[in-house]
């Protein structure tokens, strides 16, 4: 039986940078972030929805994922290494890839009523259709859709018309092919747009369900339109409250026919009109910041009763090429909420469900990081809060126990490589970035109160507040430097390096000695007390690149060090010696962690996934755990006694942007002899 549990996750965020990122069938809805899809689903015994899946293969950002309409449990991803992968969400497994897309799919859809195809497109086309089974299966060109004159912001099949699909365009325009047809593109810019150069990018795209020709569009700066894709025509234009609003995404509503969502660009507000009129039913301002994606959940058979006073929709649904204008109301005649949850995405990484007709979230993930995380910290004096550094140059403090951001950074940092708390309660956190130098945020005020820029524009990759001595920080850095400085930044030592220094900790028990990994694969330790700037002594045997070392708490003189020669080295200063090599790992470790109450226990974290639990005295590993799924890249636990003992493991680059509590409680450990 295992000995390690994990006990809980944090969930990424929604990443804000593609348009195709979040989708909903039926009883489940998905997102991703950079590097990592999160399937959620409705539990029917509590009535409540739970992480079902985390799907991770791609290598670089994702930038579209698709729900197969004919197969609740297929799924298909696009990223920018030119990948499409088809999933079974099920299995949580891959079951077809197409390993060159000639160009970075930008939008990504299931061929309706086309069997097991795939369309996906790149900025400029051409649009290309994967048949993933069968005699014909490969890649096609579709014949008409290509050479567009300006980018592809969104693709649309019809989801009833076989073959129908409409291209919304950075410029504001439509581009539309039906087979038998005459096919137009580059037709249907807002009016205000006619006979300019001006460009008014398509945010929203969507057809109709319940008509063959209609289409729901938003362009950013100039608003709604419902159009007939037949006529080429505009039924209705939909009025904001203020020339300021503007739509970045919207959604039919499945059980309320001739209803739709609208999520603005700037501010969180959710907006539900119906096609009869056109100014919004009802407005809700969820959050501060701006939506980025929307989607409706199908509503069960007990909810898709709707409001006697809804316009009958007998009307439209013409398949004909006249434009058949929707019922008009009176401003005061009555509209009832739509059942349904709507699955809300927030350009600050946000991902909720609100749930229409209570009026209220039925979750809420207010904020999560939508990029790798890079180090993972607890607060010296709360075992509770836990800080986590990110690729999406942010720093967040988490309450534990609620699995909740509490404080975020200010953010703009590029990346964010490591962290580390203020000894005691100063409520600080150092973060050391990828090209702003170093600098110091007050957790509570909320704003960065000092910068250190003695490394230049290279890279920080460890920043390491004193335990002992709440005036000095280490930073280390690409350029071969470790520094030593007061928070008032007076610098006290440059101690250079050969080549690149990537870890350094302080030792626990001697307050003017450093250790520091570097890319020459040596671990060194400096002593402060003297004016030398040469290292006291050098720990030679890694094979390859050191990256980070950990001073031992509770074993006087006693550190670690992880390589990416896949091992962990003990080595003991006062003898001058590696003492252990803990071998098992099958790629480069990066997370360290002594057990601060058991001396000989060590954790540590690779990127082959794993996290394994070692012996130091005799180099047993006594466990490994697989429930990471990712490359791990930091590791904290509580300085102070939690009965828990959360161990939390941060991925690299090429792992999702997700955390995770493990929990050693039950491990059993040989007797100190």
């Amino acid at each position: 039986m295992s000995k390690v549990k994990q006990v809980g996750l944090l969930a990424a965020g929604c990443q804000p940078w593609n348009k195709d990122v979040c989708v909903a069938s039926g009883d489940r809805f998905a997102y991703c972030a950079t590097l990592a899809i999160y399937v959620y689903q409705l539990d029917h015994r509590y009535n409540e929805f739970k992480l079902h899946a985390i799907m991770s293969e791609h290598k670089k950002t994702i930038t579209a994922i698709s729900w197969c309409p004919h197969s609740p449990d297929t799924f298909a991803s696009a990223s920018a290494d030119n990948l499409v992968i088809i999933w079974n969400v099920a299995e949580q497994k891959v079951v077809a890839r197409l390993d060159n897309t000639k160009g970075i799919p930008a939008s990504l859809s299931w061929c309706w009523n086309a069997g097991e195809a795939v369309a996906f497109v790149s900025h400029r086309g051409p649009l290309y259709i994967w048949t993933i089974s069968g005699l014909d299966s490969g890649v096609a060109v579709h014949k008409e859709a290509h050479s567009f004159l300006s980018d592809i912001c969104l693709l649309r099949w019809h989801p009833r018309q076989k073959g129908k699909v409409v291209f919304g365009h950075t410029d504001g325009s439509l581009s539309i092919f039906q087979p038998g047809t005459k096919n137009q593109k580059h037709v249907l810019r807002p009016e205000s747009l006619e006979g300019t150069d001006e460009e008014d990018p398509i945010t929203a795209l969507e057809w109709d369900p319940l008509s063959s020709d209609y289409l729901l569009v938003a362009n950013l700066h100039n608003g709604i339109r419902l159009v007939d894709s037949q006529s080429l025509s505009c039924i209705t234009t939909f009025c904001l409250p203020s020339a300021a609003a503007s739509v970045q995404c919207l959604a039919w509503v499945p059980s309320a026919p001739g209803m739709f969502l609208t999520g603005d660009s700037q501010v969180g507000v959710l907006r539900i009109w119906n096609v009869s009129r056109t100014t919004p039913i009802d407005n809700f301002k969820l959050k501060k910041t701006g939506f980025h994606a929307l989607h409706v959940l199908s509503s069960s058979p007990k909810q898709s009763c709707y409001s006697a006073h809804s316009p009958s929709r007998s009307q439209h649904t013409s398949s004909t090429s006249e434009a058949i204008p929707p019922p008009t109301l009176s401003q005061n005649q009555a509209f009832s909420l739509p059942p349904g949850h709507a699955v809300c995405c927030f350009m600050d990484g946000g991902v909720g469900l609100y749930d229409m007709g209570a009026k209220k979230w039925t979750f809420l993930r207010d904020l999560g990081h939508v990029e790798t995380i890079f180090d993972c910290k607890f607060k010296p004096d709360d075992p509770n809060l836990l800080a986590t550094a990110s690729f999406d140059g942010t720093i967040k403090v988490w309450d534990v126990n609620t699995l909740t951001a509490v404080y975020t950074s200010p953010g703009n940092e590029g990346v964010i490589y490591s962290l580390s708390w203020a000894p005691g309660d100063l409520n600080c956190i150092a973060g050391a970035t990828s090209r702003n130098g170093a600098f110091i945020w007050d957790v509570v005020k909320g704003k960065t109160i000092a910068r250190f820029n003695e490394h230049g524009k290279n890279g920080i990759f460890c920043i390491a507040w004193s335990h002992k001595d709440s005036k000095r920080i280490a930073t280390c850095s690409g350029d071969g430097f470790c520094i030593i400085r007061t928070i008032d930044g007076k610098v006290l030592h440059k101690y250079k390096h050969p080549a690149a220094v990537f870890g350094c900790d302080w030792s626990q028990n001697n307050k003017d000695m450093i250790a520091t990994g570097c890319e020459d694969k040596n671990v060194r330790v400096y002593y402060l007390a003297t004016s030398s700037d040469q290292p006291l002594k050098v720990f030679t045997g890694h094979t390859a690149k050191v990256f980070h070392v950990r001073w031992s708490p509770l074993r006087e003189g006693i550190l670690c060090s992880g390589s990416d020669d896949s091992t962990v080295r003990i080595w003991d200063y006062t003898q001058d010696a590696c003492i252990n090599i803990l071998s098992g790992h099958k790629a480069p470790v990066r997370g360290l962690l002594w057990n601060p109450e058991v001396p000989y226990l060590l954790i540590s974290g690779s990127w082959d996934y794993t996290i394994r639990v070692w012996d130091t005295r005799d180099g047993t590993c006594l466990d490994t755990a697989y429930d990471h799924g990712a490359d791990v890249y930091g590791k904290a636990m509580p300085a102070v006694h939690n009965p828990r003992h959360r161990i939390n493991a941060a991925p690299h680059t090429r792992a999702p942007s997700r955390l995770h509590l493990l929990s050693v409680r039950s491990l059993h450990v040989p007797p100190v002899t």
